[in-house]
């Protein structure tokens, strides 16, 4: 309990500091753990209690997810949608996967890896925008497509890597009557979910806490992923009042996803054999993987390279869903290639996102320079 207590406290000076200097603090907390676990000082352990919270944690943050997940936003805009999504899955997921298996991983560990290369932090992505007032940026709409791209995405991810040893057809039954169930209940319990959130007592709060781990338990006892349901019943509550639903849970989310970040932190261990020149280059692909890609979207829904160059500034950062892949199906070796990723693309994707301005701005001063002298010269 000592060393819980710890991390807590570490994590709270250290969230301090990222808000100062404007950088995410998902590194930060991952970071706190390395220090604290058993690759640094081994001060901090993980137990129940640490994993009980870290649960917490990740049904949360999927929960939130699933709240933010609006299934509007692709039916008024579904040609620009599918277009950017399917150029950053075909690009970042085609590169991470090809270059994991080229670098001796499994087909199962290079899917995963993938999948951690493709999703971006929808968390960090937004707050970048909203901190370097870009939120209003005609690219800032393409990047919120392409994540909510990303998103269904992931559900798909989730499903196919729970359902690898399961009778598919009993799988794919279960999965639909308990989607049924909870859209269901969403849809004609609307008025009293609405008459919950209304109240100013702590029964909305519960309820919110109630419903998440309810729905995990029911999917564990029915052997469907939780975390594919958690984030349903987030979407399915979105339909009612999403913005009550998120003020709710995002107590739950802000704290229990510290401990998971702090504690999957913990649990590395660098001594289970990572190769470190292959962490680099996975490292430094994931970057120029979303360079290609955002390139690629730039020019081919808004016809500029510069505004490729704003889309891969803002989203280099990789986060929470590529933690959770790690957490869910990574082994030790994945885990620790996952968490150096997401700690190295976090930070430069911080400072590209803040000086993106500076970087386009230079790039077309250079431009101007460069045709004035080769502009030709008419004399008298």
């Amino acid at each position: 309990m000592e060393g819980f207590i710890i991390a807590l406290f570490v994590c709270m000076v250290l969230a301090l500091i990222s808000k100062y200097l404007s950088i995410p603090a998902i590194p930060f907390y991952i970071i706190a753990g390395i220090i604290l676990g058993k690759a640094g000082f081994g001060i901090v352990h993980s137990d129940e209690i640490s994993q009980f919270f870290s649960n917490m944690g990740l049904l949360f943050l999927l929960f939130f997810m699933g709240l933010e997940l609006k299934l509007e936003r692709i039916i008024a805009n579904p040609s620009k949608v599918l277009t950017g999504g399917l150029i950053g899955l075909t690009v970042d997921m085609g590169i991470g996967f090809a270059a994991a298996y080229l670098l001796g991983f499994s087909l199962m560990e290079a899917f995963i890896v993938g999948a951690a290369f493709y999703i971006t932090s929808t968390a960090i992505i937004i707050t970048s925008l909203i901190e370097n007032r870009k939120l209003m940026s005609v690219e800032a709409e393409t990047i919120i497509w392409v994540t909510v791209f990303e998103d269904l995405v992931l559900i798909i991810i989730l499903a196919v890597l729970s359902a690898s040893d399961q009778n598919l057809l009993l799988f794919a039954v279960k999965i639909a009557l308990a989607l049924a169930l909870i859209y269901g209940i969403s849809f004609y319990g609307k008025e009293f979910l609405v008459s919950i959130l209304e109240r100013n007592d702590e029964i909305p709060i519960l309820f919110t806490f109630a419903a998440v781990l309810t729905t995990a338990s029911i999917a564990l006892y029915l052997e469907i992923p939780e975390t594919l349901m958690v984030i349903t019943l987030g979407a399915a509550f979105a339909t009612t009042d999403p913005d009550a639903f998120e003020q709710h849970a995002r107590p739950f989310r802000d704290v229990f996803m510290v401990i998971f970040f702090v504690f999957f932190g913990v649990t590395i261990d660098f001594a289970s054999g990572v190769n470190w020149s292959i962490v680099a280059i996975i490292c430094v692909l994931a970057i120029l993987s979303k360079l290609i890609s955002s390139m690629i979207i730039g020019l081919v829904i808004h016809h500029s390279a510069l505004s490729g160059l704003e889309i891969w500034s803002n989203m280099i950062c990789r986060g929470e869903f590529s933690i959770a892949l790690a957490v869910l199906y990574g082994s030790p070796i994945i885990a620790t290639t996952i968490a150096t990723m997401v700690i190295v693309t976090s930070i430069v994707g911080s400072f590209t996102a803040k000086y993106s301005t500076w970087m386009r701005r230079g790039i077309l001063n250079h431009s101007r320079k460069k045709a004035l002298l080769h502009r030709p010269h008419t004399g008298r």
